[in-house]
């Protein structure tokens, strides 16, 4: 069977623009790089009523969801912190990352689990994740604010930026709620 240049370029027009997709940690590989000391790891699952949803509101947090699952690590009887998996649009395809964050609600890191993007993975330097850590409910989190924007990831970053603080914002009202140990 003989390949012209036709067939090669029209296989190309016709293959997904997944082409892009680069799946980097998995959830459980992202809960261990951020709470090594864990030795086991708890699902929850925070359900938010609607005041809680409204007070979240009223602090400029959308959470998009009355249904949160949270992983809780341990390490014996302590609690070392929270995992929260998420997926934000970034400009047409979906990120999926992950939020660790301490017992004492600041955020502990921030990890890229895929990118499905052309454009962007740069929100996956350190550099720029680092910027989240130390974060808590009372932080601004806002792009052009305490997070820097990356030009050519306006999107990516604004999208993940919010992404977090809703994700703080959860967090820290299941905690103070009692929800999560």
């Amino acid at each position: 069977m003989r390949i012209t240049l036709t067939t090669a370029a029209s296989a190309l027009v016709l293959a997904p623009t997944s082409v892009f997709a680069v799946d980097y940690l998995s959830a459980d590989q992202a809960a261990k790089l951020m709470f090594p000391q864990a030795d086991r790891f708890e699902s929850r699952e925070v359900k938010l009523d609607a005041a809680q949803m409204q007070k979240l509101s009223a602090q400029g947090v959308q959470a998009r969801s009355a249904t949160w699952p949270v992983r809780v690590a341990y390490h014996g009887s302590a609690t070392l912190g929270y995992i929260v998996i998420d997926e934000v649009v970034g400009k047409f395809e979906l990120i999926s990352y992950a939020v660790g964050i301490a017992a004492d609600g600041a955020v502990r890191q921030v990890e890229i689990l895929s990118y499905r993007e052309s454009h962007g993975q740069e929100i996956r330097l350190p550099a720029w994740r680092q910027q989240f850590v130390g974060k808590t409910v009372a932080s601004t989190i806002q792009v052009g604010e305490d997070i820097a924007n990356i030009s050519g990831a306006t999107l990516s970053c604004k999208h993940v930026t919010d992404g977090v603080k809703r994700i703080v914002a959860v967090v820290d009202l299941a905690r103070r709620n009692g929800v999560l140990g």
